[in-house]
């Protein structure tokens, strides 16, 4: 069995310096090409694979991007997580995955664990319980030690750090939008609790929208969900209002249950009642009927915030502070389908 060529064996053959050869290998325009090539080609010829963890310990640096979601249920986030994934590994990075479940405390365990060596990053977007809380110093005190944070979807203006958002007011706006100019008059609203920053303001959204249009805005119109297990019969109650003609919900797991219970009591989708959700998700492509949704664009979401993250930990001259954080927003649009044909 051959022995496993080292940096020190290739410079010793080559007759070069040992930072010659790594930075031959990482593609370092400070060689000259005619080395680089020569230095590449020895290395391929010789199997030759870098030792990832004493290249950690040298540097301080795991490649290793932590990132944090609320639930693994909802399509939204395997997209996101799909974007990061391929930045990340284009970039020579890998990433750990942690759930909070929608809890603080597991939202706390997880970032002192993976802040303890193993990552060098995160991209996370909050869990339910830590915005009802509006506890962040497990970040803060992560962002202190000079670990770099990007947020995604849930996010906070009390903690400074990059930052990827959809405009999820002027999303939910077009969404309601689109229901008027169908003619539809009653409008309800099945979202989460307030404290969730996206659901309060895609609630914004749906008022502004009504408001604009001088339909009498009724509060008994919005349903405010907290447990998604339980929500059949809080989304039954409200269709027994048989005046409702269209319903906006904020994911898509809402509007399935929503077609659901129509069907139940007798309604059509979307000749009775048109539905539009957030996501577009398998389920809303799978449904019957398919469901009319905002994109999200998660994969485009989870992709810019590996870049931001990436370009934190590769920086070597940044300053911290407010004006040097950035917050991008990724545009959506509305893909027409049968739930408001």
């Amino acid at each position: 069995m051959k022995r496993k060529v080292t940096l020190k064996q290739i410079a010793k053959e080559l007759d070069v310096s040992i930072s010659t050869v790594s930075k031959s290998l990482r593609n370092s325009h400070e060689i000259g090409e005619e080395t680089r090539l020569k230095v590449q080609a020895f290395a391929k010829l010789y199997h030759y694979k870098p030792n990832n963890i004493a290249l950690s310990l040298k540097n301080r640096k795991t490649k290793t991007i932590g990132i944090i979601i609320p639930e693994i249920v909802h399509y939204f986030f395997s997209t996101v997580i799909n974007g990061i994934e391929h930045v990340a590994n284009e970039n020579g990075y890998s990433v750990v995955i942690c759930l909070s479940d929608d809890s603080f405390d597991k939202e706390v365990l997880n970032m002192e664990m993976l802040a303890n060596g193993s990552i060098d990053g995160f991209i996370m977007s909050l869990s339910k319980e830590t915005q009802y809380k509006r506890d962040f110093h497990h970040i803060s005190e992560v962002i202190s030690q000079g670990m770099p944070v990007v947020m995604f979807d849930r996010v906070t203006d009390e903690i400074l750090c990059d930052k990827v958002i959809i405009d999820d007011k002027t999303a939910a706006y077009e969404a309601v939008q689109s229901l008027i100019e169908k003619g539809k008059k009653k409008i309800a609203l099945v979202t989460t609790v307030d404290y969730v920053s996206v659901g309060k303001l895609r609630t914004d959204g749906y008022i502004k929208a009504l408001l604009d249009y001088d339909i009498p805005f009724n509060e008994n119109l919005i349903i405010k969900i907290e447990d998604i297990d339980t929500c059949e019969i809080t989304i039954g109650k409200l269709l027994e209002d048989k005046a409702i003609d269209a319903v906006f919900a904020v994911n898509e797991l809402f509007a399935v249950t929503i077609i659901k219970m129509a069907n139940k009591m007798g309604l059509n989708v979307p000749r009775d009642l048109a539905v539009i959700a957030f996501t577009d998700g398998i389920i809303s492509k799978y449904s019957t009927p398919t469901i009319t949704t905002v994109s999200q664009n998660g994969k485009k979401m989870g992709a810019k915030a590996a870049k931001m993250l990436i370009k934190r930990l590769e920086s070597e001259d940044y300053d911290e502070g407010e004006e040097n954080y950035t917050t991008e927003v990724i545009s959506t649009h509305l893909i027409e389908r049968e739930s408001t044909s």
